[in-house]
């Protein structure tokens, strides 16, 4: 018979459906090695086992579940641990119910695999670890193998530290249909409906999967206040199992491999409740796709616990549910007295795409809980596809008396875009919280088609003060309408915004209602939207602070740094110190109010500050506002092709100006603005501000030798000598082509010529000489005698003859004799 490849490919479907079929249908049996009894058919009863003191071991070489059967443990009921491994082989497939009496903690162990069907389910009163590592290992060193059952095994009464994975830990595959959350709209907590399908642990105890890959199709894992672990391990290692109050938590060796991590389809995690549960994940990429979620919602008073995943390659969370209502989700919510679960992400690389979001929040009186993230690369980008409204983001929010907690980002890459958000937002009465970050680059850029811009922001919609945003970094990029700011809708205070790049700031471009900018404000929206949010149209808020250091600010095509009031608040101050300030294309440097006092703007600038092409620094106060002031401190400014330095108002008074520099080159005061480029400080119908420029030239002593202050009489550094009766003579006849100093060029002036006779003037007068006056010479004492006081004195006889000193008169005496 001629096989073809549709009939190979037929061939193969049937053998894995027999594969699978037998696999599904095959007896739970026991292998002999211990004492395990098994009874029944679809509906099996385990009796029997070996039993040390309070645990309990089962060994099998089968163990499968067919769906719509069960497996009953029926252990005794002081049992604390049922430990039960599979010998043959063969893939465990679970897809009924498993049993067990008490409140003993069960241990399923197979090497080769473990499948739990969409109908699988538990029935137990504690914890349940299933696991594909080869053995369990206990305090004393004595292991419990499923890979060497013929060795008699050391049995122990003591509690398992740890799972022994093999160098190729098998796969764990959990299947479901899906979760059934559901939520009202953005701003309502989320409604849990029951799950039709699930793998549930009873209240405060451990949920755990461990081994190779692990795979969640439309799974459902629940542990109500307690905690759920995955941990997918790429190699041999130990991976350590702690005791705790909710079961165990697993722990990992430094340096051990790590496998894959999925959940599609609606999976979920749940450990919401009264008091709730945590979460803790470890792999080397970890993905949720199509609304799958980690959830945790605390209506109790104590804290929740915390969510922690950790990838040692990647971690991606892409996509909504198709009813675009519930995002891939990292998520933890607060709804009574106790905080909701701080969250902490560790991973090279962290992506979350299409409306995907990691989120904390608080509806009631509790704090939300922190979220940190430490990843060398981040992306946040775009938006669901379903609902445009629907934006990726990161995000901690209040919607009550609590406070939302803290955002803290630590890494290299930092890529917001599309309209996605990084965010601390505040609908309630409670405060924001912080927004840290620490990185090397940062780029903002772009919206989403709903106009949403992409932002790093902390904003507050109602009476709750806003906390800072912090972000130091090498290298920002604002582009295409993205925003770094603090923005206030209602009363209170904004938040401040201090920013500190090592390299360099660029803010260029807009969107299609937004310029790229760094701000702080205070903005009255629109009726429709003060309407959804429940604000009044009365802005009484004040804006923050804008604080920017960098050796280099560039502002180009309509890229803005500004603080901002449109209501009776005042607006913050804008201080910026860098290098080098340039502006081009309309840029804008401001400071504005609409009725409150307008904020300072100053700049620090060590080296220049250059505007171009209608740019401008601006303080500017609307209605009754008064101007803020400019300072200005720059070696160098430039303002070219109508750009213009004002602090204007129009019934308040305008501000004042404050220029220190060595120098402006373009701009010039006028007392109204002009196609020039202008510095003015005016109000229209109030009292003008004043401008002050303060321009500091080279120092003249600068570079110069400070001269002696002890003239010299030239005619004492004249030795006189003995000249003939001829005479002499010196004529000076000018510069004659030698320049004054030695280090100057010989100029090419013609040498002066006096031509007149000089016979006139040429006199010699009479030789004389003159006689100096020997100084005393010293006499040597050639005698002594004591004084009637009785000091001795020394005497000396004058000689009779002393050689007169040589001088030219003598000389001349002498020669006439």
């Amino acid at each position: 018979m001629k096989l073809t490849f549709a009939s190979l490919g037929l061939i193969g479907v049937i053998l894995m459906f027999a594969i699978y079929h037998s696999d599904v249908h095959a007896q739970v049996t026991p292998d002999g090695t211990l004492d395990t009894d098994v009874s029944g058919s679809n509906n099996y009863t385990i009796t029997n086992g070996s039993r040390v003191g309070n645990n309990l071991f089962h060994s099998f070489s089968q163990f499968s579940v067919p769906s719509n059967g069960s497996v009953a443990f029926n252990n005794d009921a002081d049992i604390q641990n049922i430990f039960s491994r599979v010998t043959g082989g063969n893939i465990s497939h679970i897809d009924g119910a498993i049993n067990a009496k008490g409140s003993a903690n069960l241990f399923l162990l197979n090497p080769s695999g473990i499948i739990f069907g969409k109908d699988a389910s538990l029935n137990i009163g504690g914890s349940f670890v299933a696991t594909t590592a080869n053995s369990i290992r206990f305090v004393e060193g004595a292991e419990f193998s499923a890979v060497n059952p013929t060795a008699k095994p050391l049995l122990t009464m003591t509690v398992p530290i740890g799972l022994q994975m093999g160098n190729y830990p098998a796969s764990i595959q959990v299947q479901g249909t899906g979760h059934s959350l559901n939520t009202n709209n953005t701003f309502s907590p989320i409604i849990r409906n029951p799950s039709l399908t699930k793998l549930q642990v009873q209240s405060g105890k451990t949920l755990a999967l461990v081994g190779g890959n692990i795979t969640l199709d439309g799974a459902t894992l629940s542990a109500a206040t307690g905690h759920i672990e995955l941990g997918s391990l790429g190699g041999a290692g130990l991976v350590s199992l702690v005791t705790t109050t909710q079961g165990y938590q697993l722990q990992y060796e430094q340096g051990q491999s790590f496998a894959d991590i999925q959940l599609a389809q609606k999976s979920l995690l749940d450990v919401s409740g009264f008091n709730s549960g945590a979460v803790q994940i470890q792999g080397r990429n970890i993905e949720f796709t199509d609304g799958s979620l980690i959830f945790s919602q605390n209506y109790g008073t104590l804290p929740s616990g915390n969510i922690n995943v950790q990838a040692s390659e990647a971690i991606a969370l892409i996509g909504t549910t198709p009813d675009a209502k519930i995002r891939s989700w990292i998520r933890s919510e607060a709804l009574g007295a106790g905080s909701g679960a701080n969250i902490s992400i560790i991973t090279p690389r962290l992506t979350l795409k299409e409306g995907s979001g990691i989120n904390t929040l608080t509806y009631g009186t509790a704090n939300s809980g922190n979220l940190q993230i430490k990843a060398t690369d981040i992306e946040l980008s775009g938006f669901s596809p379903l609902n445009p409204i629907g934006v990726t983001a990161i995000t901690t929010s209040t919607y009550g008396k609590g406070s939302t907690g803290d955002i803290l980002i630590n890494g290299n890459n930092l890529l917001i875009s599309g309209g996605a958000s990084l965010s601390s937002v505040t609908f309630g009465s409670g405060s924001s919280g912080r927004v840290i970050i620490h990185n090397q680059n940062t780029t903002v850029m772009g919206e989403n088609p709903s106009g949403l811009y992409s932002n790093i922001s902390i904003t507050k919609f109602a009476d709750g003060n806003a906390q800072d945003l912090t972000l130091d970094t090498g290298t920002l990029q604002i582009l295409n309408g993205g925003t770094i700011g603090s923005s206030a809708f209602l009363v209170g205070n904004g938040g401040n915004v201090q920013v500190k790049a090592s390299e360099a700031i660029a803010i260029s471009g807009s969107s299609s209602n937004n310029n790229s900018n760094i701000n702080s404000s205070t903005i009255r929206l629109s009726p429709q939207l003060r309407q959804l949010f429940n604000l009044p149209d009365i802005l009484t808020a004040n804006a923050g602070n804008v604080n920017i250091h960098t050796p280099k600010l560039t502002l180009t095509d309509g890229g803005t740094v500004s603080v901002t009031s449109q209501g009776t608040g005042n607006a913050g101050n804008l201080q910026i110190i860098a290098n080098q300030i340039q502006l081009k294309n309309q840029a804008l440097i401001q400071a504005q109010t609409e009725s409150g006092n307008g904020g300072d703007i100053s700049l620090q600038v060590k080296d220049s500050l250059l505007m171009r092409d209608r740019s401008k620094i601006t303080t500017t106060a609307g209605v009754t506002g008064n101007g803020g002031n400019i300072n200005i401190n720059s070696p160098t400014i430039v303002g070219l092709e109508n750009s213009d330095i004002t602090a204007n108002a129009v019934r308040g008074q305008g501000g004042n100006i404050n220029i220190t520099t060595q120098g402006i080159i373009g701009l010039e005061y006028a007392s109204q603005l002009t196609s020039e480029n202008n510095i003015t400080a005016s109000s229209e119908f109030g009292v003008n501000g004043t401008v002050q420029v303060n321009t500091i030239g080279v120092d003249p002593n600068s570079g110069l030798v400070a001269l002696p202050t002890n003239f010299t009489n030239s005619s004492q550094k004249i030795a006189s000598g003995c000249a003939d009766t001829s005479g002499s003579s010196f004529v000076a006849t000018g510069r004659g082509g030698i320049p004054q100093n030695p280090t100057q060029e010989t100029r090419s002036d013609r040498t002066w010529s006096d031509i007149r006779n000089l016979a006139a003037f040429r006199k010699t007068p009479a030789l004389q000489a003159q006689l100096s006056k020997s100084p005393p010479a010293l006499l040597h004492a050639t005698a002594w005698h004591r004084r009637p006081d009785g000091k001795v004195e020394l005497i000396a006889t004058q000689p009779r003859y002393m050689q007169p000193s040589l001088t030219c008169a003598n000389v001349a005496a002498g020669s006439s004799k």
